[in-house]
């Protein structure tokens, strides 16, 4: 992997595909209206960062507002339904969100409850344009959950027994998801506008400068001469690149446009190659300091701060990539995956000039979250302030305003198309989160789940396990942790599992299902980039990964392993005894132990390690 490669980004210059990449005279009028949309969203997130208190019933429908025109008019339209329907979509939502805005302080002082036909007609509009967003967004399955689960809370008096409730007025039902806090406009859709959407805009700025080949040198100077020192570099860029990203897609497409051709062409398996890059890519979604969207809204569900959340979630994240890294080592030996020549690696001059691009951010943040006292945007802000003035130059120092130019316009689309995907499934996900508080339905599934488990926390974990993967099968990680958790979350809590436990073990196998089948994000990119079979790439992929799926069950029998900030030698221990037992199971699966007696044995081994005698 020479410089050559590396410095791929650098020497594309402006993107071909970039509205600047010829004369600006020729840019048409629809690439300026999109740019001066993007610029508006990503100046208004930031905005956010600064504002101070501005009434969530303006913030939050506006986030909604900048997020309808990337959803039913920029995103490619799949049939003639979604050509027309768009326009009348935007206009709908522009009517309905803005009225919430414009009225907000009257709306306020009726505490929940809707007394106009007009505000009826808001509701209903607002609730079908929330609906088809997320169904343009990430498909069926979610807006379908929200629509059974709107129908329980309008009907569910009728139905008998447990499950049924005491009936909602009409007025109340609808005004509370549509004007108070307690539906679209949660704390959950103030997250998206208020932190995640700042963090993306972060990663965007990153992806779009010289920051991919800061840590793509560094990754290939630490692992390249290492035995299958090219699958380590994907493990090590896609952790480094997972650090300041956490969007699992961006990872694999970004890191395996180079690791997945230099694994193919030493020899490797194009299936090895594909799974390798996207179970590493996975696990940006749980590498600190930045970690996925998931968790900050995990960290709003449970009133805690972030930092705390990240602090715990470091060696589990680090054990995922080792995990990771130990089962590519078995596939080393198995087929003789040799590392790099020495020719071939960037050399540490080039990475001391390309790598600041990347510590620069990532330092940043990790000082503004653990030594001040500022919270989440506020270090996501500064980050990209500085992310915008690198994006000027290059590892040589060279400055070129139209590359700039090219760099933010790419960025700010960008940012704005990933914060509207985001809006729709956070803002769908809180009209079912609304109708799970005013009918306490949550609870009486917590109770059937408890019913089910009899009352067995093992069996419990594992039915929100798989719960949590088959939602994941369908719905982008964060929208299928939010419903897990909130239908089995309070019953593994009861069943005496911290709440912060269960929180993680949920989101751990829910960002799992990107390399789960057959619905695995991760895997059909991957597969793509390699020209594999993406059933062949996504079973090597459950090989590469098996111990993933371990690794929850194993944080709950060793839970010293969450507890760094209170009793770290402990639980540098729990770590150490996980991988172990982790490194004898890759062993008896990967196939490496001669005969199946060995292999046996290894997997009881690693089990009984794991699992007896718990930290």
């Amino acid at each position: 992997m020479s410089e050559k490669t590396l410095m791929f980004a650098e020497e594309r210059g402006i993107p071909a595909d970039s509205p600047l990449a010829g004369s600006l005279a020729v840019v048409s009028l629809r690439s300026w209206v999109i740019l001066a949309l993007a610029l508006t969203s990503v100046g208004f997130h930031l905005y956010l960062v600064f504002s101070g208190l501005i009434p969530a019933l303006v913030t939050r429908p506006v986030h909604l507002i900048l997020a309808l025109p990337w959803i039913f008019l920029i995103a490619p339209a799949n049939n003639r339904f979604e050509r027309w329907s768009g326009p009348v979509f935007v206009a709908l939502g522009l009517f309905c969100a803005g009225y919430i805005v414009w009225n907000h302080a009257t709306l306020t002082r009726q505490y929940g409850s809707l007394f106009t036909p007009v505000q009826f007609f808001v509701a209903i509009g607002l609730i079908l344009v929330v609906l088809e967003m997320a169904r343009r967004a990430i498909k069926w399955v979610l807006p379908l959950v929200a629509l059974m689960v709107l129908l329980y809370g309008y009907f569910g008096e009728y139905i008998p027994g447990h499950f049924g409730h005491s009936g909602l007025p009409d007025a109340y039902f609808f005004g509370t998801l549509i004007i108070t806090e307690g539906g679209l406009w949660s704390s959950l859709t103030g997250i998206s506008a208020e932190t995640i959407a700042p963090f993306i805009i972060l990663g965007a700025l990153i992806s779009a400068g010289t920051a991919g080949t800061g840590f793509m040198s560094l990754a290939t100077q630490i692992a390249g001469r290492l035995r299958a020192g090219a699958a380590k570099i994907a493990v090590v860029s896609s952790a480094l690149y997972g650090s300041i990203s956490g969007v699992a897609a961006a990872n694999t497409a970004s890191t395996g446009m180079v690791t997945i051709p230099a694994m193919i062409r030493l020899g490797y398996p194009r299936t090895l190659a594909g799974a390798t890059e996207a179970v590493a890519s996975t696990g940006g979604q749980i590498m600190p300091p930045l970690m996925g969207a998931g968790i900050f809204v995990m960290a709003e569900l449970l009133r805690i701060p972030y930092v705390e959340i990240m602090v715990a979630a470091t060696l589990p994240a680090l054990l995922f990539f080792a995990t990771a890294w130990v089962a590519i080592h078995q596939y080393a030996i198995r087929y003789d995956l040799k590392g790099l020549r020495r020719d071939e690696l960037p050399g540490w001059l080039f990475v001391s000039r390309t790598v600041p691009f990347f510590l620069a951010p990532f330092l940043i943040l990790v000082y503004v979250l653990a030594f001040t006292s500022y919270t989440a945007p506020y270090a996501a802000f500064y980050a990209a302030a500085v992310m915008f003035l690198l994006l000027a130059i290059d590892s040589t120092g060279a400055f070129r305003l139209r590359r700039w130019a090219a760099r933010i316009w790419s960025a700010s689309e960008d940012a704005a198309a990933q914060v509207a995907n985001i809006a729709a499934i956070i803002i769908c996900a809180s009209l079912i989160v609304g109708v799970f508080n005013m009918t306490g339905l949550g609870i009486k599934i917590t109770a059937l789940i408890l019913s089910a488990s009899g009352d067995s926390l093992w069996v419990a974990l594992i039915l929100t396990g798989f719960a949590a993967l088959v939602l994941g099968m369908e719905l982008p990680t964060t929208a299928a942790y939010l419903i897990c958790v909130s239908v089995a979350g309070p019953a593994l809590v009861e069943l005496g599992l911290p709440e912060l436990y269960a929180h993680l073990f949920v989101f751990w196998y829910a960002l799992l299902c990107t390399i789960t089948p057959p619905v695995c994000g991760n895997v059909f990119i991957a597969a793509g980039i390699a020209r594999a079979p993406w059933f062949a790439t996504a079973l090597r992929s459950m090989s590469v990964g098996l111990g993933l799926f371990i690794v929850p069950m194993a944080f709950v029998a060793n839970p010293s392993l969450l507890q760094l900030a209170d009793a770290p030698a402990l639980a540098i221990l729990a770590l150490v005894k996980i991988l172990a037992g982790l490194t004898l199971i890759s062993a008896g699966v990967v196939g490496t132990l001669k005969g199946w007696p060995l292999r046996i044995a290894a997997l009881a081994a690693g089990f009984g390690v794991i699992f007896a005698l718990g930290i």
